[in-house]
């Protein structure tokens, strides 16, 4: 039987305001293979979109089972996931990863963010960009008070 190669995924998130207009970088890393997801929303929180990134890289990776080793800058997320920090805010979103997190085999890693890490890096500047486009959507869960 084959081992498949564990897949890489390096997230980031960013506001402008906290709360403000907010966007999220993620990107996915298998080989040879590399896939770049963003998005952003007009009213949201840092913390929402860091969490985001994570749940759209999960969303995006079709092989069940994958061994996943995640790179965030975040401490709100890896340590809420690693060191089973409350979860007080957000519950939506944790909804959506509790979800998907038990169909892969993960592992979160912190890293500094804005300290010249390549795939960190081009996950800040996606964020930034999603977040600095016009016509923005609503953060429903934001506005929706799940944030709380």
């Amino acid at each position: 039987m084959a081992t498949r190669e564990p897949i890489y995924l390096y997230t980031d998130g960013a506001s402008s305001g906290n709360p403000g207009p907010g966007g999220y970088g993620a990107v996915l890393v298998c080989g040879n293979l590399r896939k770049e997801l963003s998005g952003g929303f007009a009213l949201t929180t840092n913390n929402r979109m860091e969490l985001l990134a994570v749940i759209k890289g999960l969303e995006a990776i079709r092989w069940k089972g994958a061994q996943v080793k995640v790179f965030s800058d975040s401490t709100y997320v890896v340590n809420t996931i690693t060191k089973n920090w409350k979860r007080k805010k957000n519950h939506d979103l944790w909804a959506r990863f509790d979800e998907l997190s038990g169909g892969f085999d993960l592992s979160f890693n912190w890293i500094k963010g804005h300290a010249g890490h390549p795939e960190n890096e081009r996950c800040d500047r996606l964020a930034v960009a999603a977040y600095s486009a016009s016509d923005l959507p609503e953060d429903s869960g934001y506005l929706c008070g799940a944030a709380d």
